[in-house]
């Protein structure tokens, strides 16, 4: 079986350029390293599928597989809906923070320098947002049609 250079050639080059476009910061374009990389997984598929034949309903000759076809359908949906997916988080965080860049948490950076474990950094005598609650707060929005 030989594969075409050209074809492990781009191949290749999609994979070098979608894992360079995931690790930015731009969920943009990090969408499009993960359909850059779902690409070459296609193309992966293709390479490794072996000659072409004659389909298999014609019975004469040899006949191709239909496996790997039917897993380059199933890459395909599944790149589809992940990348729905991310869309779809792009343009909630679009519509939240008016930027389209991953920002530093410095309370998780700060949690993964630190030695110990994260249960036993955290201050347990701070008051958590549910504990500022007061009773009278969640009896009114009961009565307003909320809580009940």
């Amino acid at each position: 079986m030989t594969v075409s250079v050209a074809l492990l050639g781009a191949m290749c080059a999609l994979y070098i350029a979608g894992v360079y476009l995931l690790l930015e910061r731009s969920v943009t374009r990090i969408i499009l390293g993960f359909l850059l990389i779902g690409n070459a997984t296609n193309l992966l598929l293709l390479s490794i599928s072996g000659p072409p034949g004659a389909p298999p309903i014609a019975g004469s000759g040899q006949s191709s597989d239909p496996l790997p076809q039917a897993l380059i359908l199933t890459a395909i949906v599944i790149t589809f809906a992940v990348s729905a997916f991310l869309m779809a988080l792009v343009y909630r965080s679009w519509r939240l923070a008016q930027e389209d860049v991953v920002v530093r948490d410095e309370a998780d950076a700060q949690l993964g320098r630190s030695d110990q474990p994260a249960t036993e950094t955290a201050d347990v005598d701070e008051e958590s947002e549910f504990d500022r609650v007061d009773d009278d707060e969640l009896r009114t929005g009961a009565d307003e049609g909320g809580i009940r």
